[in-house]
């Protein structure tokens, strides 16, 4: 009876099944294009869900380039609020997204399941989005210069730290101090929230 269901609820179990089910049929066709149908499978939707959990059952390092980026963009999105997961969170996403919608539609409201959505979670998500951006990516290329790594393998490491996920490419124990340190701060960031501090921090 989902039309029970609160707001945040449906949103976060549509946004959540989008999430899963889009980057596990790629994993699907193209990551793991080898083997049983079940272990491919098996595979991708595992892939498809660790963007939080900081599991792997097959090794990150041998996906190309367009499964990396994939992964780095599921663990900034991360997991659903209310969770211990890290990330911008789905609902934040899917703010996101239903603003787009609603200006390429040309509407002047943004509504989800015929309800509309406040102009201020509109500018808290558009605040979150940006946060997260500039200090993963400023971070990544960051630790690329210093260690001459390629930026792509240093932002997955970047966008795994501020999402807390705990996957990694094979790299952060060969990594500098100063790069260490960018990763704790990063994880500290992303476990505690970017709101959170600065609403903390302003008066």
């Amino acid at each position: 009876r989902i039309r029970r269901y609160s707001q945040q609820s449906k949103v976060v179990l549509m946004t959540s099944a989008f999430l899963i089910v889009l980057p596990a049929l790629y994993f699907f066709f193209f990551e793991y294009d080898h083997g049983t149908i079940h272990d491919r499978t098996i595979h991708s939707l595992f892939q498809s869900v660790t963007r939080t959990a900081g599991f792997n059952t097959t090794d990150l390092a041998a996906m190309d380039e367009s499964g990396t980026a994939i992964m780095v963009i599921l663990m900034l999105i991360g997991g659903s609020p209310g969770s211990t997961a890290g990330g911008m969170k789905t609902a934040t996403f899917a703010v996101l997204f239903l603003s787009a919608i609603t200006v390429f539609s040309r509407r002047n409201d943004v509504q989800c399941f015929k309800r509309r959505i406040s102009d201020e979670t509109v500018r808290s998500a558009g605040a979150v989005l940006f946060m997260y951006l500039v200090l993963f990516f400023t971070s990544g290329v960051i630790i690329s210069r210093v260690e001459d790594l390629p930026l792509l393998t240093c932002l997955f490491e970047t966008s795994s730290a501020i999402g807390t996920v705990g996957l990694s490419l094979g790299i952060t124990s060969g990594l500098s101090a100063v790069s260490r340190v960018i990763l704790m701060i990063l994880m500290f960031f992303g476990r505690v929230g970017g709101l959170t501090l600065i609403y903390a921090a302003l008066p």
